[in-house]
């Protein structure tokens, strides 16, 4: 039996994301599993990453959407950020 999957593609750089959309999606998890430390747009800022905290990191994806880890998917319950094609291929095909 297949699984039916259902793709909603958003372009958060034209609709970005609200406070409490990026904090439904950390589903209590730390704001550093969404964000990138590895983009060009961080690296720009010149920020010491072990001096932000979670409202920081937040606070800098909103003025910010390239800090956001992509792509983000939402299967089932579970949010994962920045996983490549075969670990998403690997989640649904579970």
């Amino acid at each position: 039996m297949q699984k039916k999957v259902e793709i909603n593609d958003r372009d958060f750089f034209k609709t970005p994301f609200t406070r409490a959309e990026i904090t439904a999606l950390l589903q209590g998890r730390q704001a550093s599993e969404m964000f990138s430390f590895k983009s060009p747009s961080f690296k720009a800022l010149g920020l010491d990453q072990a001096k932000l905290k979670d409202s920081d990191l937040i606070n800098l994806m909103l003025q910010e959407p390239r800090l956001i880890r992509r792509p983000i998917a939402k299967i089932g319950k579970n949010v994962y950020f920045g996983a490549d094609s075969k670990v998403l291929a690997e989640v649904i095909q579970s």
